[in-house]
């Protein structure tokens, strides 16, 4: 066996971790085995957010710098202990096509990914043979806006959304904008709560049009913060809480207090980027912040 190759045992699961020195953010110096420390030691919060859906996992075998590519369907070589669900093509109308997903329920799978540099980790709303339990709201900032304007924007949707009794809980996207999650109740289709979001994002917006747009044109979204409300839809996905990013230096998809959203939207703190350490530390003195999405939410009013 390699000198890089090390055969390890993770709750039962035998696995083989390799190259665990290699530098996947070269510009921090941070290696394939910090990768694997920081998602076995945030396990315990992420994995909740993980079970019973299909992961989407962004790959970067040779660092942020290098050619990276999507994967949906299992890997090569993937152990016999890996849970998987074939599913139709997202996306596919007539669903002939099929994939087999990974299911990453848990912490040996998890380090699988991390060993084949699996960085970010995306999931949709939906679990496994169910409807929507999550609705979800991208802000996306178009330059020159950034975090301050997308966490005054959050505030507006937070409200929005609690007039009609949905409970909004507020995460950094862990590149330039953020995510509010919204815990629903599961027994309604992505077709509807699709539209319901567009519905609350078009009402911002028009409320807001000199700084926020329900548009996804490109062109008239400078300067505005995009209500991304397609994110709904049932073939999207969203980067999963406490994820890692893949940017010159590593980020975190980072659960936030409401407080602190405020604090930056009026310019009382400054807009922050956390790195996976900063998370860790904040897992530590709050618990999951994202919790509540882990229980049923209200339906989604019906227009």
């Amino acid at each position: 066996m390699a000198p890089d190759r090390f055969p390890v045992s993770i709750e039962g699961r035998d696995l083989e971790l390799s190259n665990l020195d290699k530098i996947l953010f070269p510009a921090a110096g941070f290696t394939k085995g910090e990768v694997i420390d920081y998602y076995t030691r945030v396990a315990p919060v992420i994995l909740p957010h993980l079970a019973d859906r299909a992961v989407t996992r962004i790959r970067y075998p040779n660092g942020v710098d290098g050619v990276h590519f999507f994967e949906k369907n299992k890997p090569g070589g993937t152990p016999g202990w890996v849970r998987l669900e074939t599913l139709p093509v997202p996306g596919s109308t007539k669903s002939r096509e099929t994939i087999d997903f990974v299911v990453v329920d848990d912490l040996p799978t998890l380090v699988w990914l991390a060993n084949l540099a699996a960085l970010e980790l995306h999931t949709p709303q939906w679990k496994i043979g169910k409807n929507p339990d999550l609705l979800v709201v991208d802000l996306d900032p178009g330059a020159p806006a950034g975090l301050r304007e997308c966490s005054a924007v959050a505030v507006l949707m937070r409200d929005r959304l609690a007039a009609d009794g949905v409970a909004a809980f507020p995460k950094t996207s862990g590149k330039k904008g953020m995510q509010l999650c919204c815990p629903i109740s599961g027994t309604q289709d992505a077709e509807l709560v699709t539209a319901y979001a567009k519905k609350v994002a078009e009402e911002l917006a028009a409320m807001v049009p000199a700084s926020i747009t329900a548009k996804m044109a490109k062109a008239i979204r400078p300067g505005k913060i995009f209500i991304d409300w397609s994110q709904n839809a049932a073939a999207k996905t969203t980067v999963t809480p406490y994820s890692l990013r893949a940017q010159e230096h590593p980020t975190v998809s980072t659960p936030l207090t409401w407080d602190e959203v405020e604090a930056v939207g009026t310019g009382a703190a400054e807009p922050h980027h956390y790195r996976p350490a900063e998370v860790l530390d904040r897992i530590e003195a709050h618990g999951d912040l994202l919790s509540e999405l882990l229980v049923p939410g209200p339906k989604v009013p019906v227009s």
